[in-house]
């Protein structure tokens, strides 16, 4: 199951690991139960410290859990965990011995500190490129707080309890029973929801107080990468705060036009430029936001961690999100009939009316993919006219399954408690109401700076993006901004890396000026 290559590639990966992992195997009468043996004895033949362990107790479906040093660390599989989560179960074993790309030990802290019995199921499609991230966080917390357990089930193995769970969307965390969390999330939103759910212990008081640095980026994509590497050169001091590494660039999928690289991926860039980042002395504080802004001399950032830290320069880098309809029944049906993926949430659709919402190139291609898989989409635009690509159109209208409503308002997301039913919209021409009967609606209207933070502190346009001049400079002295969360035109991915480097040479060039 695994090729040659892969298993030398493990042998290297593994020989960090220093306790004894157990790979813990029920029996089952499925017929895809021989791949699953066969991948755990060969991930095992891979290091002395890693043993597969074949059980009398029976499972209806494949399924397995890591023991650490002995003892079960909470980590479970129900299915083959190939194709993307193929890294979850890699990224588990190292894990479980402390070893990998792990959250620091603030954020470790609070995973410990929350309060138990915490059981979850995230239910995932080996298509997902979303759910990786959800499963690989979840299994950290497993590992990190003893009354934590979650099991990754690929929906493939269990139909009826999507059913029974009337799941629409992957990733999908089910905790009870009920559903906890749908779609694409990070470490750090999972974190706060579970605190706010469950609770969590008092700790022993830590030092909140960071320090003070020459420059601060808020922002781990290509624009806050580019910022921080300049500024470092530079030999100013310089950290880097972000919700995740990469942002944006993680769920970017072929990339071909950044120049003098013919062709690659959003996570493999993600990973180079985190490589890139990690060649120079530059501190990075991941999984956190920043909740205030206090602009003086030195400016003050206070983070959802409870801690802060001063600044001379502040470099906003912190890009753009799918943005929303803001309708009523919208976020009410997320994961249950209302989805921003079509690559994950399109199989859940199979043979099914949908809509999607938008008629620029996203949306276009979207309803041009999903025609292939569902019974029929009928395509919403709020302009007289597509925004896309001629060809896309032309590609689009070609296709018998598909309806085009143009110069339409999406008025509401029509569901019956547990799913979507219809949605409502406008002619606006004529200002009619009506309604079409669907099961999903996949919403691709284009992206919304992510300026929340910052919106009261320095000038935003109507759009939310911040107004910056040719030099990255806002309207406060020392706070600059760059990338997709700015006004500058063309939100790609080597003007955001141009505009990072820019705004980095400007701050640089201000404190040699003030100093």
């Amino acid at each position: 199951m695994l090729d040659s290559a892969i298993i030398e590639q493990l042998k290297s990966v593994f020989g960090a690991i220093d306790k004894k992992i157990e790979l813990v195997a029920y029996k089952s009468e499925d017929q895809k139960q021989g791949e699953l043996e066969q991948m755990l004895e060969q991930i095992a033949s891979t290091s002395d410290l890693i043993d597969y362990v074949q059980l009398e107790d029976a499972s209806a479906i494949p399924r397995f859990y890591l023991t650490h040093d002995g003892k079960e660390n909470g980590i479970r599989f129900a299915g083959i965990p190939g194709g993307h989560e193929f890294t979850s179960l890699i990224l588990a074993i190292l894990n479980s011995n402390g070893k990998g790309k792990l959250p620091d030990e603030q954020i470790l802290t609070r995973i410990k500190n929350l309060k138990g019995p915490i059981d979850l199921k995230t239910y995932i499609s080996l298509s997902c490129e979303n759910c990786p991230e959800v499963v690989q966080a979840l299994n950290i917390m497993s590992v990190y707080n003893d009354s934590f357990t979650h099991e990754m089930i690929d929906g493939a193995f269990a139909e009826d309890e999507i059913q029974r769970l009337k799941i629409q969307g992957v990733p999908s965390v089910i905790a009870e029973d009920k559903l906890f969390s749908s779609g694409k999330t990070t470490l750090i939103e999972l974190l706060k929801k579970l605190e706010d759910q469950y609770g969590k212990e008092e700790s022993a008081p830590v030092n909140k107080d960071l320090g003070e640095f020459d420059v601060v980026v808020v922002g781990g994509g290509p624009a806050g990468a580019s910022s921080a590497i300049y500024s470092a050169r530079k030999g100013l001091k310089t950290v880097i705060i972000a919700e995740k590494m990469g942002g944006q660039v993680q769920d970017t999928k072929g990339i071909e036009n950044l120049i003098s690289v013919p062709y690659t991926e959003g996570p493999q860039l993600a990973n180079q430029l985190a490589t890139h980042i990690a060649e120079y002395d530059i501190k990075v504080l991941e999984h956190r936001r920043v909740q205030e802004i206090r602009n003086d001399n030195l400016k003050i950032l206070e983070l959802d961690s409870g801690e802060f830290l001063k600044t001379k320069a502040l470099i906003v880098a912190t890009g753009a999100k799918w943005r929303e309809l803001g309708i009523p029944g919208e976020k009410e049906y997320i994961g249950r009939g209302v989805a921003f993926c079509p690559h994950c949430d399109g199989p859940y659709y199979k043979g099914k009316d949908i809509a999607v919402i938008g008629g620029g190139n996203s949306g276009v291609e979207a309803a041009i993919d999903l025609a292939g898989i569902v019974k029929s989409v009928t395509l919403f635009e709020f302009m007289p006219d597509l925004k896309a690509d001629e060809v896309l159109v032309n590609k689009l209208k070609s296709l018998s399954n598909v309806t085009i409503i143009s110069n339409a308002r999406t008025s509401e997301v029509l569901g019956d408690g547990d799913k979507v039913v219809a949605l409502e919209y406008e002619e606006r021409e004529s200002g009619e109401m009506k309604k079409v009967e669907l099961d999903g609606v996949f919403v691709q209207i284009g992206l919304k700076p992510n300026s929340e933070f910052i919106k009261d502190v320095v000038e935003v346009n109507r759009f939310g993006e911040i107004v910056v001049d040719q030099k990255c400079r806002t309207n406060v002295k020392g706070i600059y901004a760059a990338g997709d969360v700015t006004t500058v035109p063309y939100k790609q991915i080597i003007i955001a890396m141009g505009e990072g480097a820019k705004a980095s040479l400007t701050a640089f060039e201000d404190q040699m000026v003030s100093s």
